[in-house]
């Protein structure tokens, strides 16, 4: 070989030449890391293994994030979709969400009496799919000690509120304190409903001059109604495909999923609703709810119903931790091609429910039963929608006398213009059969602008 040779090989040599060094030099560092001797030991340097197992630990504790935990309070009185959506907005806002749940008793000192107790508030805010942990008896107003008891004690990173000006009945920020300690965050109020607004549809309801034959129906499937429910006017909430994303689960049951259908109208969802959802969910792997369209509802319970919406109602169901799926407007009958197409293995109804009884209707579900695939779930709690509007009928009186006090002058100049003749022989539906459905009487509807009264009363402090 000529030098011109070697040289143009050159590159191969010196690799050759450079192999046995890197190699040596790799042995050697390993050498010298793994060397522990007695010396060493004794004087408390660890030796390879459990170097490189603290090591491990270090940049495990070192990669693992500190998880955001955020709060929210609120009364959760007549739980609807504008509370959901406050706790899904909050729960973005950190990893764990922690909900306190104003006592009844703070409550009644600030605002009225609740229309539903401690007990039935706790399992509605529970029951949605991004609450984390539950705080009962919360105070109503966040004192510097109960701050400091959710910060030491449950570890809290930022207390959430939304963007409606929350203020104590002596005028005071209620979130003042949080605020100056630099651990407070704001969501966007949902426009649109309210609990107040809730009660306003109910008692408004009930004062419907509306003819029933504006209601005829000949089917149940909405085939044919005539009329929609009066109180559709009432609600201001305009429902978006991004919002129903915003509360769906985004995925589907999985090829051998055991599907598990119920359905309902499912308005003013209640604790009854929550608790037959839980069983209904423990039967299967996927929970479809059928939500029944307003036509439908309106045809089975009257005129006065449904207080919420299709959609409104379609949400309230969405945010529920135990369903995964709902079907806006089910029909009334459950056909063979419906369970064929969803791939249903269960039909579920519960024991306590709305009276469901028309002459000449035929049984919902005499396909499911004919096939062998329905079951009737013993329902925990005797709740009904109708029950639940009863509650609110009759604290009614309770909100009269307190915003009496507060606005004596305004009630007087109201019981001056109510209780005529005239009115009496205006065929409006003051002791009609709707309102003896609800224990109402003539003398605690007092129309719209006692609604407005109540509502600047309970509104003097954004909780919900």
């Amino acid at each position: 070989m000529g030098p011109m040779d070697y040289e143009s090989n050159s590159w191969m040599w010196d690799g050759v030449y450079n192999y046995p060094h890197l190699f040596g030099g790799l042995m050697l560092t390993a050498a010298l890391l793994g060397i522990s001797t007695s010396y060493f030991s004794g004087i408390g340097v660890p030796s390879l293994p459990f170097f490189w197992s603290d090591f491990g630990i270090f940049q495990k504790r070192k990669s693992e994030k500190k998880r955001i935990r955020v709060y929210m309070d609120g009364c959760f009185d007549l739980m609807h979709f504008g509370h959901a959506n406050a706790l899904r907005q909050a729960k973005a806002l950190g990893d764990e969400l922690v909900v306190g749940v104003v006592s009844d008793e703070e409550i009644i000192a600030n605002k009225g009496p609740p229309v539903l107790p401690m007990e039935e508030r706790l399992a509605l805010v529970s029951g949605l799919k991004w609450v984390d942990e539950v705080i009962a008896n919360a105070p109503y107003a966040i004192t510097e000690q109960f701050m400091n008891r959710l910060f030491n004690e449950h570890k809290i990173d930022y207390i959430i509120h939304g963007d409606d000006p929350c203020l104590l009945p002596d005028g005071t920020d209620a979130y003042a304190l949080a605020k100056k300690a630099g651990r407070y965050k704001q969501i966007k109020r949902t426009e649109g409903v309210s609990s107040t607004d809730i009660v306003g549809r109910i008692l408004s309801s009930m004062n419907d001059t509306t003819n029933s034959e504006d209601h005829n129906a000949t089917s149940l499937n909405g085939d044919s109604m005539k009329g929609s429910p009066s109180h559709g006017a009432l609600s201001h909430f305009l429902p978006t495909s991004h919002r129903i994303v915003q509360f769906s689960n985004g995925r589907g049951p999985g090829p051998n999923a055991r599907i598990v259908y119920i359905d309902g109208a499912f308005d003013l969802f209640h604790a009854g609703h929550i608790e037959i959802l839980k069983i209904a969910r423990q039967l299967g792997d996927f929970l479809l709810v059928g939500i029944h369209n307003d036509q439908i509802v309106s045809k089975l319970r009257g005129k006065q119903f449904p207080i919420m919406h299709l959609h409104e109602r379609s949400l309230s169901v969405l945010g529920c931790r135990y369903v995964d799926e709902v079907i806006i407007g089910a029909p009334w009958e459950i056909t063979r091609d419906m369970i064929t197409t969803f791939n249903i293995s269960l039909v579920v109804h519960g024991t306590v429910a709305e009276n469901n009884s028309f002459a000449g209707d035929s049984d919902p579900y005499a396909v499911p039963k004919s096939m062998g695939i329905f079951k009737l779930l013993e329902s925990p709690k005797n709740i009904t929608t109708t029950s639940i509007a009863k509650r609110i009928v009759a604290n009614h009186d309770a909100f009269k006398r307190k915003t009496h006090n507060e606005n004596p002058d305004l009630h007087k100049e109201k019981d001056e213009n109510y209780g005529s003749d005239e009115e009496e022989q205006s065929g409006k539906n003051y002791g009609s059969d709707e309102e003896e459905e609800f224990g109402l009487s003539r003398k605690t509807m007092r129309g719209e602008e006692e609604d407005s009264v109540q509502r600047k009363t309970m509104s003097k402090r954004g909780r919900g």
